[in-house]
């Protein structure tokens, strides 16, 4: 019996063996067929497809960038502080629970933080009959502020990078600190040398109020937040009833004028790098060199009582209800005692990749910056929760198949408050490599600052712009598109340029020369760098259902798709030449009289209008002769030379020299202003030395003027022969 059960068994397990192997044959094939054809399905899909469903109610979330913006501003995170080292552990987990490689890369950097500040207003005897005034220095506590327990990790008012020092004298109120306010001054007869000039903010950079007061001869400099420009008066009230700046609000920040370490000038502050001294920083001329401090509108109105002298002009005054602000000198006195500290400190930038298949050494990159001077609800962080929904979006795409043709790098700066630091680093720790595989660079600082959608970009992205803006919904206005309200709120769309200092991209435009923009909702806010930028701050007035936040991400991140997955890079050099011409003419209106020749820019901007136009030429032709495989392949060769020409044209722009006085400055169209880093000045080189020629008023003046008209010239040429591709 035992003998006949084993025969019978193993005939029945040989039967069962081969049908498991026929079973598992079949499997295999039908989970082959399924797979290919699921690939295929996938890979079939248009790119245009996974646009589409990118900026879709389907997957975009208001609930989840909320989360991530209370996640983010729950405590004051400025640069070099254990609150940021913590906000960036947050973006990284964060970018890594998207399955996204990301890591963090590190620069030890100069830094500033305030030990001692003191203020007081005196007057001369027999004149005053009151005590001195001590000012508090002190933002306030409002009842109910969720942040109260929290608030003393707020670092005292100060200006980052401000000389240390004790300085007395009397006070002269200098409008907006402007130059054009000191030549007022002058006119008038008020004498600025010895005195301590008091400034609102609103119109400069405040780095250049300071500098320009110590340019008019003032000793010191204080600069305050006007109700006129940030609210806060009459039956309205202030935060957190109304979204104006409460009367103890300050907004602090950097009076540092260059971009990146002071102390390590045009190289990136790695561990153990080259650092120039402190008076060598200094000689710089980057840093102030008068003591300076930011004070409220409370105390700046209490110091504005104690001035006389004549009245100011109307445009110089005021809110109704403010005091009467005259000129001075005096009588009223102020001894200001600021001392400050420097430190080398670890900053952390997030960089985050999603390699592109078909050119993954070309980069489309996004960035926006993490540290703040308080909470940061608005400024920076609106922000770094749209960075994130766009990385979490970019990641539903990839589930569901999508792969970038180019690839995409997300950064997430630090240290931009102090000076643009950590983006200024890590683009000089990679200079060449992003010389040579940037495609673009799509910056966002403050995502949401109110209603209203403003950009800002190199021309050549114009129309890009328009067409993305065209594609996402109006978060304010649901019966149209953003670019239909652009276009109401401006007859046209107004997309302004990166001439300015003001974020990140500076580094990319002015020092490589990279084809970049800048994009948000809203147009300043009057909280802007005080304890009061809070989330408390953007859920009531900002952004109550995070809907700016959800359309910032949409033209972002599409943005991004077009320039990463399109065969032909979307950039017409046309507009650029428009842009070029008409800046010509206007500066041709300014200098007629000056026997200037400009007959060799308005040549090189024709050669430029040209080219522009061969190579849209091309491209078209490419696009309608396409027959057969055999084509397509031999296309992408052609496809991908004029890809790195639309590319490398940009670059052109820039002068290995860079601007006179101002060499970390290479672009020759787009740079900050000399007087206001945050303002921007087309042909800025020829802008300086026109500047400089009507103040020295010298024939060798104006022959700089000339030759700063050459340089300009030459770049624009330049442009057109790398778009054209051709040896002369």
């Amino acid at each position: 019996m035992k003998n006949q059960w084993s025969i019978s068994h193993s005939h029945n397990y040989t039967k069962l063996k081969h049908s498991m192997i026929r079973v598992a044959i079949v499997s295999f094939l039908a989970i082959g067929i399924a797979t290919s054809f699921s690939f295929l399905l996938s890979s079939s899909l248009p790119k245009s497809y996974y646009h589409s469903l990118y900026i879709s109610n389907s997957i975009s979330d208001n609930a989840s960038i909320s989360h991530d913006l209370y996640m983010l501003t729950r405590r004051p995170h400025a640069a070099g502080t254990e609150a940021n080292a913590q906000a960036a552990a947050y973006v990284l987990s964060t970018l890594v629970s998207y399955n996204i490689d990301s890591h963090i890369v590190s620069y030890d950097v100069s830094l500033t933080y305030p030990i001692s500040r003191s203020l007081i207003l005196t007057q001369p005897e027999p004149a005053s009959e009151q005590l001195p005034i001590t000012f508090d220095l002190r933002q306030e506590i409002y009842d109910g502020d969720p942040y109260a327990d929290v608030a003393h990790e707020v670092l005292p008012t100060f200006h980052a990078y401000a000389k240390s020092g004790t300085v007395r004298g009397a006070v002269v109120y200098a409008n907006y600190g402007r130059v054009e306010d000191y030549k007022t001054l002058k006119e008038m007869g008020v004498n600025v040398t010895g005195t301590i000039v008091l400034a609102r903010y609103g119109k400069i950079f405040r780095g250049d109020i300071v500098n320009n007061a110590f340019e008019a001869g003032a000793i010191g400099a204080i600069v305050y937040t006007d109700r006129k420009d940030y609210g806060g008066g009459g039956d309205e009230g202030w935060f957190p009833k109304a979204k104006w700046m409460p009367p103890s609000g300050v907004q602090v920040g950097s009076v540092y004028d260059g971009a990146g370490d002071p102390s390590t000038p045009g190289w990136p502050s790695i561990q153990g790098c080259e650092r120039i001294s402190d008076d060598e920083v200094e000689k710089q001329g980057n840093v102030p060199l008068i003591p300076s401090l930011p004070v409220s509108a409370a105390d700046g109105e209490t110091i504005m009582r104690s001035v006389g002298g004549q009245v100011a002009n109307e445009d110089w005054q005021g809110s109704k209800d403010s005091p009467t602000y005259r000129l001075g000198p005096g009588p009223g006195i102020l001894n200001l005692t600021y001392t400050g500290k420097k430190a080398i400190e670890t900053i952390q930038n997030v960089i985050a990749i999603i390699e592109g298949v078909e050119e993954p050494d070309r980069f489309v990159i996004l960035g926006n910056h993490r540290d703040a001077w308080t909470f940061g609800a608005v400024d920076p962080n609106s922000g770094t929760a749209a960075l994130l929904e766009v990385a979490r979006r970019l990641m539903k795409l990839q589930e569901r198949g999508w792969k970038p043709r180019r690839t995409i790098v997300l950064c997430n700066w630090d240290a931009e408050e102090y000076g643009l630091i950590g983006s200024t680093e890590w683009v000089e720790d990679n200079r060449e490599l992003l010389a040579s595989r940037a495609v673009a660079y799509l910056n966002v600082d403050c995502a949401v600052t109110g209603a209203g959608f403003h950009a800002s970009a190199t021309p050549q992205l114009d129309k890009l712009l328009a067409k993305t803006t065209q594609q996402v919904g109006d978060p304010d206005n649901s019966s149209q598109t953003i670019y239909e309200s652009w276009v109401a709120s401006d007859n046209s769309p107004t997309i302004g340029r990166l001439g300015g200092g003001g974020s990140d991209y500076a580094a990319f435009v002015q020092h490589i020369g990279i084809a970049s923009a800048d994009v948000s909702f809203g147009k300043g806010y009057p909280v802007y760098h005080s304890m009061y930028d809070d989330f408390v701050w953007m859920e009531k007035f900002g952004d109550p259902m995070f809907r700016r936040h959800i359309a910032v991400a949409s033209v972002w991140g599409l943005t991004a798709l077009q320039l990463a997955d399109e065969e032909f890079l979307p950039f017409d050099y046309l507009s650029y030449a428009y842009e070029l011409q008409k800046n010509a003419e206007d500066l041709e209106d300014e200098i007629s009289d000056k026997g200037i020749r400009l007959a060799p820019l308005f040549e090189s901007i024709k050669r430029l209008r040209d080219a522009a136009t061969k190579i849209n030429q091309e491209r078209k032709a490419i696009e309608e002769n396409r027959v057969g495989a055999w084509k397509f392949k031999k296309d992408q060769v052609k496809v991908r030379e004029i890809n790195d020409r639309l590319m490398m044209a940009e670059r052109a722009f820039t002068d290995a020299e860079g601007l006179s006085g101002r060499p970390w400055y290479k672009h020759m169209i787009y740079a900050p202003s000399k007087h206001d880093d945050y303002g921007s000045s087309y042909f800025p080189g020829i802008d300086d030395a026109i500047e400089e020629a009507r103040s020295l008023s010298t024939p060798e003046a104006w022959r700089s003027v000339q030759h700063q008209v050459w340089r300009v010239s030459r770049a624009v040429r330049h442009v057109s022969q790398v778009l054209t591709g051709e040896l002369t």
